[in-house]
């Protein structure tokens, strides 16, 4: 049963996202397609990657992922810096326009958290809290990128 718990609160994080990302196309303010979207949760998941690592992360070409990535820096949602270590490289940084559309998901995981955090008791708050960075460190090896939030990595 765990498994089908785990699934159904997955999945209504993912629709809550659709549904928002949906109601943002009705009106005309989202101008991501979905393997943009894609693209850009992965770059920003992995911090500031270049565009190599992002290529290498995406399992795709790196003449894919420039293409891909220089249509994120022309609509706005990516900024390319210059590496002062090595001046040939480029790191990729997500911009404010695509933080202001990120929330969109952010802001429901948060307030679903906050909700967590006032029907459970601090103790299992805490296990559960855990029990998910267990999961994120220990059993998922094959998607790394920096932990968000702790001094470890």
């Amino acid at each position: 049963m765990l498994k089908y718990a785990f699934f159904n609160v997955y999945t209504k994080f993912k629709l809550h996202f659709y549904q928002e990302i949906f109601q943002r196309f009705q009106s005309r303010e989202a101008s991501l397609t979905t393997v943009e979207t894609f693209c850009m949760e992965s770059i920003q998941a992995l911090g500031t990657p270049t565009i190599n690592e992002f290529a290498t992360f995406m399992r795709i070409s790196p003449p894919n992922a420039a293409y891909k990535v220089n249509s994120l820096v022309k609509k706005g949602y990516i900024e390319k810096i210059q590496s002062p270590e090595d001046r040939r490289e480029y790191h990729l940084k997500v911009t404010q326009k695509y933080i202001d559309y990120y929330d969109i998901s952010n802001a429901y995981m948060v307030e679903v958290m906050d909700r967590i955090a006032h029907r459970f008791p601090p103790a299992d708050c805490a296990k559960l809290e855990e029990m998910l960075t267990i999961i994120s460190r220990e059993l998922m090896p094959e998607v790394k990128i920096p932990e968000i939030g702790t001094s470890e990595k």
